[in-house]
């Protein structure tokens, strides 16, 4: 089970990375091509927003992991402090959850009884049913971190590539083809490793990424003409 989990992770985090840094530079590209016909702008554009934009995924990675786990010992305390305060409320919100369960009468008593005799048993119960909070593993943090910022790095290259071997004309129909493969593919390989339709996944996944660095063109696009106009 804990392999499984392990490889749902570092897939969800390639995903995450990947499809992030890929619409991103890609909204980038295409912005940068409605206000400019120079290849080397474009790139260095695209350069600049591709390892600003890995950079900020890890570190959004390792941060926000940090604040799971602050968020999940601050709660641990609060309850153990309540146990300790108010332990008929909290023996009630135990009886409670189980309640929910379909426990009754007796049957439901000798639950509670038990639960509550072991503190630690108790806690956990509170934790996981009471507020749906799991134990935050920091071990793997950098690892996750690292693994976001590269994914998005690699991801971010997707969009670029063709403008290395194409004339500009032709690059921005490849940038939008390579890219709407690889978010193909990224969401064809999710459904096939998750419990999914791989194909409505991969279909989901690439029309979701172009239509979102579509939506960033068009704004670039209306902000560039609104620049001009102004000026």
């Amino acid at each position: 089970m804990d392999e499984r989990h392990r490889a749902g992770s570092q897939l969800r985090d390639m995903i995450l990375g990947g499809q992030d840094g890929l619409v991103n530079v890609l909204g980038v590209v295409l912005g940068a091509t409605a206000a400019t016909t120079d290849a080397k702008v474009i790139v260095s554009i695209g350069f600049a927003a591709t390892f600003a934009e890995s950079l900020a995924m890890g570190a959004v990675a390792y941060t926000s992991f940090m604040a799971e786990k602050e968020h999940y010992d601050s709660e641990l305390a609060r309850e153990k402090q309540e146990m300790k305060d108010v332990p008929e409320k909290e023996r009630e919100e135990v009886r409670e959850i189980y309640r929910k369960k379909g426990f009754t009468g007796d049957l439901l008593e000798r639950v509670v009884e038990q639960i509550c005799s072991d503190e630690k048993v108790w806690l956990e119960v509170m934790m996981t049913d009471e507020l749906g909070l799991t134990p935050i593993d920091t071990r793997g943090v950098v690892k996750t971190a690292f693994s976001v910022g590269l994914s998005s790095l690699v991801g971010s290259l997707v969009p670029l590539a063709p403008y290395f071997f194409l004339p500009l004309h032709d690059s921005l129909v490849a940038s939008l083809a390579l890219s709407a493969l690889v978010l193909f593919l990224m969401g064809f390989y999710k459904g096939k490793v998750t419990i999914g339709n791989s194909w409505r996944s991969a279909v989901e996944l690439a029309v979701i990424g172009l239509c979102a660095a579509l939506a960033g063109y068009l704004i670039s696009l209306a902000v560039n003409r609104v620049f001009l106009a102004a000026h």
